[in-house]
């Protein structure tokens, strides 16, 4: 297995807790102008990992509802106000990332979401969020293109020195993130949602590893400090 020094994290369903939140906003705007017509995974697989933008083009556009891309977006935002600032952490996330900054190894959040709506996510649990070195977000001004292109691991590789990519292990659980992160030649970790897991049966999407939760993480397989350390 690779030698790892540095690891990257994506945020939504990963860190923390937030795809049940997209699912239940998108819900609410189905229910009310496409006449409860269910969110299933399978559109919702899709959208993982994308930006606001294109996801929200993506909704608008399967579900035919009648309203612009900037309305939805809209609409979702002051539905999330109040949703998001609840967000709890997956489990295993406080320990593996406690664990990774008592040995000085540097870590990044690389997330899709806008710096705004980081921050509203993340004010629950922000006591977690300062221990990474590197923070980006989709909106900041190197990002040009969302995943499954590389730029967002790509800038968190910038700002954490700039290490071999191959001493790079990424943390995703969605498919477009896999993709990105071996588009920027890292390792991945997939730690899928088992709704996803079952649409995509053994399907592995190139992920170096596959685990059914974080604290299924052996962090001694990628030659990282083990736990009782």
């Amino acid at each position: 297995m690779a030698y790892i020094t540095h690891c990257i994290f994506d945020m939504d369903g990963l860190l923390l807790d937030t795809e049940r939140v997209y699912t239940e906003v998108t819900q609410q705007i189905l229910d009310k102008y496409a006449n409860g017509v269910k969110f299933t995974w399978d559109v919702k697989s899709q959208l993982m990992g994308r930006s606001g933008d294109e996801s929200a083009r993506m909704v608008v556009d399967t579900y035919k509802l009648p309203m612009t891309i900037q309305e939805y977006l809209d609409m979702t935002a002051i539905i999330q106000e109040a949703l998001f600032p609840k967000a709890k952490l997956m489990p295993g996330v406080e320990k593996l990332i406690k664990h990774l900054k008592q040995h000085d190894i540097p870590i990044a959040v690389a997330t899709s979401s806008t710096r705004a709506k980081f921050e509203l996510k993340t004010s629950l649990n922000k006591e977690i969020f300062d221990l990474f070195d590197v923070i980006i977000c989709g909106d900041d001004p190197e990002i040009k293109n969302a995943k499954p292109s590389p730029d967002l691991f790509l800038a968190a590789q910038k700002h954490l020195g700039n290490p071999p990519a191959e001493n790079c292990l990424v943390f995703e659980d969605a498919v477009n993130g896999i993709q990105a992160g071996l588009n920027a030649k890292m390792n991945v970790v997939w730690i899928p949602d088992e709704n996803i897991k079952a649409l995509t049966g053994e399907d592995t999407h190139g992920a170096h590893c596959v685990l059914n939760s974080m604290e299924d993480f052996s962090p001694e397989a990628f030659s990282l400090p083990p736990f009782n350390e």
